[in-house]
């Protein structure tokens, strides 16, 4: 008789079996939303009928004070406040409206490993106005109330800010660059991001290296597509610990 197969116990079979558990809870929550989307509509169209029944009871009547609660009846107050309608979180009771954000306030503090963290305040409110962010790409602060699609999304033109930073509250890395990085790094750089949830990859013509990867309040250059910070940085932040709302989905927002 075989013995069992022995689970694999490095580093990448590790982060092989972490990605396919968010996958998986990925795929979870999406039928979870889709079962509450159906259950919203069953009272939508409940409330309907119930409102309909009052309406003619209360023109049999003649009754005005009938007809005005029917009005109430047919739009339950309830439905709108569902996680991820129009791929925008519950916890914003503001709807995504407001003054103009905040990109937040401090300073990168630069690691041994080349990792540089934001020292500072990053705001995390829900806004539809511009932002401005004090670095680009920006590694946090507040942000649209519907995130940027990050299920291993690559972009070929520039992102709005707002969207990319409601991803990396998620947990998402961005894999960025510019005109000066080399075809051969953003097409080597492009699979592996398509490899990896919670990840996404886009140009940004104004950062100031060829390549940079971004998590919320983390930031590091990379020499290109085959430098080991490459997978060092995605091992460590996809879904890190400083992910602010970790598991929550990087499907069902915004693409390009």
């Amino acid at each position: 008789m075989g013995s069992a197969k022995k689970p694999d116990s490095t580093a990448a079979g590790q982060r092989k079996a972490r990605i396919e558990e968010m996958r998986r809870a990925d795929r979870s929550r999406e039928r979870r939303n889709r079962l509450l989307a159906i259950a919203a509509s069953v009272v939508v169209v409940a409330g309907l009928a119930v409102g309909g029944v009052v309406l003619v009871q209360s023109r049999s009547d003649d009754t005005a004070p009938v007809a005005k609660a029917s009005a109430s009846a047919a739009t339950p107050t309830g439905v709108s406040g569902m996680s991820g309608r129009n791929g925008q979180d519950a916890a914003d009771p503001s709807g995504g409206k407001g003054k103009d954000g905040k990109g937040g306030s401090g300073r990168f503090v630069t690691g041994a490993d080349g990792v540089r963290t934001w020292q500072g305040t990053l705001g995390r409110t829900h806004t539809t106005a511009p932002v401005t962010y004090p670095m680009e790409p920006p590694v946090g602060g507040d942000h649209n109330p519907v995130w940027q699609n990050c299920d291993g999304d690559v972009y070929t033109a520039p992102l709005k800010n707002e969207h990319a930073v409601h991803a990396l509250e998620h947990g998402a890395v961005w894999v960025t660059y510019n005109a000066k990085a080399s075809k051969a790094d953003v097409a080597a750089l492009a699979a592996k991001v398509r490899r990896t949830p919670y990840t996404l990859m886009s140009p940004v013509p104004g950062q100031k290296d060829p390549v940079m990867l971004s998590a919320w309040a983390h930031q590091r250059t990379v020499t290109g597509a085959a430098d080991p910070a490459v997978d060092a940085f995605l091992a460590k932040f996809v879904q890190g610990p400083q992910t602010p709302e970790p598991g929550a989905a990087c499907t069902g927002g915004v693409g390009q």
